[in-house]
């Protein structure tokens, strides 16, 4: 390395030295988190390295242009985090007009109704709760329901009206109780 590559070195080394412990303090008053202070502080050095004249301005007034330098890394910070805010409010604007996605209130409606649902499928027959579960949760005709439980399409009708007649009936009890 030559004596002139070694000369800008110097001074920013110095300057990393005497004044990174200030910096990061003083940004850690202007920030209240150590963490991002230490980050803002090593973004304020970087940028001076980065800069062509830095030498110039450090080595006049060097708390004065690290306390500038670092204000306008805040002021971009803030910047950035003001428009992430925006872009993050108007990703749920748009998937709430969409529906996609049901409101956490939809769903503990919809666990609600489940466990009601369960609670009433424990109450009926075991060939009534197939029933129930084939035709309503895995789509099934009833005529396969039936060849599937060995009986005839009539029954499995009797079992859907049994299943069914108690889910209301639970939903009954439950809302008096709840009332």
């Amino acid at each position: 390395m030559s004596a002139t590559e070694s000369a800008p070195q110097q001074p920013l080394h110095v300057l990393y030295d005497s004044h990174y412990d200030w910096l990061r303090g003083w940004l850690r008053g202007k920030l209240g988190c150590a963490h991002e202070a230490a980050d803002v502080a090593q973004d304020t050095f970087m940028r001076i390295i980065a800069s062509r004249d830095a030498l110039f301005g450090v080595q006049q007034q060097p708390r004065a242009y690290l306390t500038t330098t670092a204000k306008n890394l805040l002021i971009d910070r803030a910047r950035r985090q003001l428009l992430r805010d925006a872009y993050l409010a108007e990703l749920a604007l748009v998937a709430e007009s969409l529906g996609g996605y049901p409101s956490p209130q939809e769903t503990m409606m919809a666990l609600q109704a489940l466990d009601q649902i369960a609670l009433a499928l424990e109450r009926v027959s075991p060939k009534a709760r197939e029933a129930f579960m084939l035709h309503y949760l895995d789509d099934q005709p009833q005529s396969v329901v039936a060849e599937r439980l060995g009986v005839s399409t009539r029954m499995v009708q009797k079992y859907l009206v049994q299943a069914l007649m108690q889910c209301r009936a639970t939903c009954a009890v439950l809302a008096e109780a709840g009332a």
